[in-house]
């Protein structure tokens, strides 16, 4: 079978000794290799983004800013991302251990007691009488071990460069776990305050309908008109009224989320959402920049390199099996009968030991192979998170722009729609207008007014979109590798 050439080779993640570490040595992709235009393919504002840290705070919103400011204190996905950092970060603590030597001490004490006492004599060879007194005797021994495994092929060295990249890859995991929480927050907010306002336009919709129905009664006692009008009438507004129930559970379930996302019960902020609010605006323009800069604002774009840097060093982790591995060790001994005299006689050995796999069956060059489909796998998903990060910022761009338009024709409709249904409803109480124009001018008015709601909601939600798109909702909060323990989450998470 034809060997494929690998489309990794070119980026340098072939089998190569790289000086005295095993494997190759990783260098970043280069944006040619990653499909990165020069400039995003949809109108855009190209100038620079602005610091997106916290977005939130461009809408015109208090409660929101909020609630999505809170993202960080209380989620439990957020939480769940900080637990992962720290595994990431004990494991590397524990490769940085192999390029360490270890050495144990032991020490022992025994005392022998001859409970029956007394003492023993003895004639010697030559003649002579000796008596030895059985009594009671201690024992004392101390014992320290070394041993160190030799790193000359880069083996344990490649492995700690792997658990590095593995933290700060889970440190951009927190990152992007964030914006998402951030994102779900706002866009439940948003849902929250789209449904108050149809509820709204749903209401009064009814209570207009309770008028023209009790019009059309008094037209039929009066025998100006056919009681059809009257059973229009009520079909309308038993319509109407078939949509509040609906509405109402749609809030309920957003406000409830919104308690959840927010990490406490689902009902925590019904009281603070009960009073209507318009739904919230942003700025009029976002600048989106060049589509290079996703590569830095990102962190799932970033968490995605540090991934590829990682299972390219594991490569030389696996590659370093292959040649010979040298262990180094020594033990000294001392024992004695009494603690002073344990300097007396001491004993010590040192030993070397070279250890070469002659046979496995082809194990160890299967795991090298393994390992570089890996780093393909890695590459290719790195590349596949950059053109989706490109696609969301220019989904989003054309989503906004779209709502916007959107947003002014629904402003002239309901704004005509609303002049209609005046006239229809003067018209029909003089007696100059069926029953049936009535209605399409009262059903116009409400999807009018409906249809602006989900525009401005539909504007919201594609900021919200741009603003995740583009990488906003964290800041340089990734740790390094030498943070001491739990300090990301006391000096980034509760400082937000």
């Amino acid at each position: 079978m034809k060997r494929l050439r690998s489309p990794i080779m070119p980026l340098g993640l072939g089998l190569l000794v790289a000086g005295c570490a095993a494997g190759p040595d990783y260098r970043q992709p280069p944006q040619s290799t990653l499909g990165v235009p020069d400039s995003y393919s949809v109108e855009a504002e190209p100038a620079q983004a602005a610091d997106l840290t916290r977005w939130w705070t461009n809408f015109d919103d208090p409660l929101l800013q909020s609630l999505v400011a809170s993202a960080g204190d209380g989620n439990l996905d957020v939480a769940q991302a900080v637990t992962r950092l720290r595994q990431a970060r004990a494991a590397l603590v524990s490769s940085r251990a192999a390029l360490l030597p270890s050495l144990s001490v032991s020490g022992n004490y025994s005392r022998n007691e001859n409970i029956a006492g007394g003492t023993s004599t003895y004639t010697l060879p030559d003649g002579t009488v000796t008596t030895i007194s059985r009594g009671s005797g201690d024992s004392f021994s101390l014992g320290a071990d070394a041993s160190y495994q030799a790193d000359i092929f880069g083996g344990n060295r490649r492995a700690v460069e792997a658990s590095r990249a593995d933290l700060e890859a889970s440190g951009f995991d927190v990152a992007s776990v964030l914006i998402s929480v951030e994102g779900e927050i706002a866009r439940n907010y948003v849902l929250a305050r789209l449904y108050q306002a149809q509820l709204a336009n749903a209401r009064q919709a009814l209570a207009i309908q309770d008028d023209n129905l009790e019009i059309a009664g008094f037209r039929v006692q009066a025998g100006l008109v056919s009681s059809v009008d009257q059973e229009q009438a009520r079909q309308q507004r038993a319509q109407t009224a078939a949509t509040i129930p609906s509405l109402e559970n749609s809030y309920n379930q957003a406000v409830s989320r919104l308690g959840v996302l927010t990490g406490r019960p689902p009902g925590a902020l019904k009281q603070e959402m009960a009073e209507k609010k318009p739904i919230p605006t942003g700025p009029g323009t976002v600048a989106v920049g060049i589509p290079a800069e996703l590569l830095r604002r990102r962190p799932d774009i970033r968490q995605a390199e540090r991934n590829l840097a990682a299972a390219t060093a594991r490569i030389g982790v696996a590659a370093a099996q292959l040649y010979p591995a040298l262990n180094l060790g020594g033990s000294i001994d001392t024992n004695a009968t009494s603690f002073t005299d344990l300097t007396e006689i001491i004993t010590g050995n040192v030993f070397a030991r070279i250890a070469q796999t002659l046979f496995d069956g082809g194990r160890l060059r299967a795991q090298v192979r393994s390992n570089e489909a890996a780093a393909q796998g890695a590459f290719y998903n790195y590349k596949q998170t950059v053109l989706t990060g490109l696609e969301d910022v220019e989904t989003a761009v054309v989503a906004l722009r779209t709502a916007r338009e959107r947003e002014e024709q629904y402003t002239i409709a309901l704004d005509a729609a609303n002049n209609a249904a005046i006239l229809a409803r003067s018209q029909y109480r003089a007696g100059l207008t069926d029953f049936t124009t009535l209605n399409q001018a009262e059903s116009a008015l409400l999807n009018a007014a409906n249809s602006l709601s989900q525009a401005r909601a539909d504007k919201a939600n594609a900021l919200i979109q741009l603003y995740g798109a583009l990488g906003g909702g964290w800041g340089e909060v990734v740790p390094t590798p030498d943070l001491p323990p739990a300090s990301f989450t006391e000096t980034t998470l509760q400082d937000r």
